[in-house]
């Protein structure tokens, strides 16, 4: 039996603290199980989680993470804790990419974490290839934000939902390695389409019992016009000088986005930057190492600024515009308060900002039937073979998932461009192939020779391990798709259309919805409770919104003091932990409190006398205690004296303990 609370420590002696149970329970979940989905909050501990359960899996782990920044973030910690990873993303020059790869194919490298983006999982052959010479060393793939992948998400990454197919060509027929994906927001579609992508059992999901992000105080505020709701921004900003603040714009021009809202708070004097996706990944990190040290105090920022950025003392987010979804809004508001203490978050909009966001940001977000049209002329140049060169494209990386999912064309090979940038060719039959042409291109090269694009693509990269041949430049990640049409039929284009509608009218009930629960929340514990209980908390824990020195999430003010009271005592205890008390039957004590591991006491503290229903409540539950448990109840009362009730019931406790 693994001792995971001993292996923490071995493996991280330097950290501080203690697993606690959610994260135990996820980690044998994922020791135990095929394939894991776990559901955490923002700021919960799931970094904590993947490292462990890789570690325990031991042999190698993938790490799919979508951002940079957040892989660069990860790799630094992990290192510093003495592992090895592996990391490749854009701003590693591509020639060392390479020789990275060749030696970790080759067995002189052996990291225990590989990071890359799903692009990389999506369009790099080599690093498919070489991963492939391994493949029995890999024990676990880590997918982290896996919402990524639902195309029903504000969030979808079109290379997450790839990832599937990447795991089949790389175990090639045979059982995938353990999955764990992990996220901190999941509505109930997007949870079945992913446990879909990945196999997940229904049984194999954990969820962290209270998704609540209560530490945070949410304020709402509508405005009739802009010019109002940005004089009352500039006096939030004002009000909050000096906190680290975080401001979602999702435009990145306009005398009113980032750009121009940046330019403005630094005529102000104000310490501020604007984050988006144009920026260099240099940037960007370089943005962000300035918010973490305090150099900056204010990022104007689109949602590029998101997933997995792990700054621990962001105190306000400012939303000054409405988000597209609860999911969206909750991710975003995550980004504060990821050290526990208290933080601040407001949303200012306007109905101009629901129709802008449904007209300019939801609609946009789609390819119209025109640009479909005439990307695919683009893409096809002919029927058959066709070389993709997907990043150099913004229309083709728009159209593209339409295109798959329609069957206009499919993906037959992770590629590049042809031969022209290889030289000293020491395999006789690449040799042959490469003087088969005068152009050296991909597509030319496979017709001539009658050729599959895989085999050809698997040729070149096994000559490349191989030092059997030189490059004048590295490969490009080019896809090398068979086009089945020459053009759209009506047909097909119905099908695209029709998917299009689909998901439109779906982000539409997506927003519509989020703006209902803003007019029908009045106030912060409201709107935290109808988001969680959206996103599938259980009803009985929803009003568990005050959080104790040590973790827990309590339901009134008057247990977060006896909580802190009994952890600052040194007694162990559980909240609300299930007690049977007949075959089948369960009532749950305010506090167990362990006297040894064998021998308890129940604490109940009564809080609404008065009432006829809690009335009744408690004389059935005083019944079972009297019944069952004798002489193992203590009790408080909701009154001015309980902190000095509570320190003598807690006196009286320990005394007991000591004499046993």
């Amino acid at each position: 039996m693994t001792n995971l609370d001993n292996d923490f420590k071995k493996y991280f002696p330097s950290l501080k603290f203690d697993l606690y149970d959610f994260q135990k329970m996820a980690i044998s979940k994922v020791i135990n199980s095929d394939s894991t989905l776990c559901i955490k909050p923002t700021g919960g501990g799931k970094s904590v989680i993947y490292w462990m359960s890789a570690l325990e899996c031991s042999n190698i782990s993938i790490v799919v993470s979508p951002l940079i920044a957040l892989i660069d973030e990860q790799a630094g910690k992990l290192e510093a804790h003495g592992y090895s990873t592996l990391v490749l993303h854009a701003g590693i020059d591509s020639k060392k990419q390479i020789k990275i790869l060749s030696d970790f194919a080759k067995g002189i490298i052996s990291p225990r974490f590989i990071f890359a983006s799903p692009e990389k999982f999506a369009t790099d052959g080599y690093f498919e290839y070489c991963l492939k010479q391994r493949r029995d060393d890999i024990g676990l793939m880590v997918i982290d934000e896996v919402h990524c992948v639902s195309q029903w998400g504000i969030s979808f990454r079109p290379f997450y939902r790839r990832i599937p197919a990447f795991l089949d060509n790389l175990f090639e027929g045979t059982s995938w390695c353990k999955i764990l994906a992990l996220t901190a927001t999941l509505n109930p579609y997007e949870l079945i389409d992913i446990c879909r992508e990945f196999k997940i059992n229904k049984e194999d999901i954990i969820k962290e019992k209270i998704l609540l992000r209560s530490e945070i105080q949410l304020h709402t505020k509508q405005f009739l016009n802009e010019n109002e709701k940005e004089e009352y921004f500039w006096k939030l900003i004002e009000r909050h000088a000096g906190e680290k603040t975080l401001v979602y714009i999702y435009r990145k021009l306009d005398d009113r986005g980032v750009e121009g809202m940046c330019e403005k708070a630094l005529e102000k004097g104000y310490k501020a930057a604007f984050f988006h996706g144009e920026l260099t990944a240099k940037e960007r990190a370089e943005i962000i190492k300035q918010y973490r040290n305090d150099e900056i105090d204010i990022i104007f920022a689109t949602n590029a600024f998101g997933m997995g950025v792990d700054i621990p003392d962001i105190r306000t987010v400012i939303h000054f515009m409405i988000p597209e979804s609860a999911e969206q809004y909750y991710q975003e508001i995550g980004r504060a308060a990821r050290d526990g203490n208290g933080a601040n978050a407001y949303l200012l909009y306007s109905n101009k900002n629901i129709e802008v966001k449904r007209k300019h940001y939801i609609d946009r977000s789609f390819p119209t039937e025109e640009e479909i049209r005439n990307t695919f002329t683009k893409v096809s140049s002919r029927i058959g073979y066709c070389t993709l060169p997907y990043f150099e494209d913004e229309d083709i990386q728009k159209c593209l998932p339409y295109y798959l999912e329609s069957g206009l064309l499919t993906i037959k090979a992770k590629g590049f461009s042809g031969l022209k940038d290889v030289y000293d060719i020491k395999d006789e039959k690449l040799q042959a192939l490469y003087d088969s042409t005068k152009t050296k291109g991909y597509v030319r090269i496979l017709k001539t020779n009658d050729l599959d694009a895989k085999v050809f693509a698997d040729m070149v990269y096994s000559n490349l391990l191989s030092d059997n041949l030189k490059l004048r430049k590295a490969l490009e990640k080019w896809l090398i798709i068979d086009v089945a049409f020459e053009d759209i039929d009506d047909e097909h284009m119905k099908t695209i259309t029709n998917s299009i509608e689909e998901k439109k009218a779906y982000k539409y009930e997506l927003l519509d919805y989020f703006v209902y629960l803003l007019s029908e929340c009045r106030d912060s514990a409201s709107l935290h409770q109808e988001i969680a209980r959206y996103l599938g908390m259980d009803k009985y824990d929803l009003k568990r919104i005050y959080k104790t020195l040590d973790g827990n999430m309590v339901r009134s003010k008057s247990e977060v003091i006896i909580c802190d009271l009994l952890s600052q005592s040194g007694l162990k205890y559980k909240y609300e932990e299930l007690l049977e008390y007949a075959p089948g039957k369960q009532i749950n004590p305010d506090f167990t409190v362990y006297l040894s591991d064998n021998t308890v006491v129940y604490w109940e503290h009564v809080g609404c006398l008065g009432l006829d229903d809690y009335d009744f409540n408690w004389e059935y539950k005083l019944a079972i205690y009297n019944k069952y448990f004798p002489g193992k109840l203590y009790k408080t009362y909701e009154t001015g004296a309980l902190s000095n009730d509570a320190k003598n019931l807690i006196e009286k406790i320990k005394k007991i303990k000591n004499s046993n």
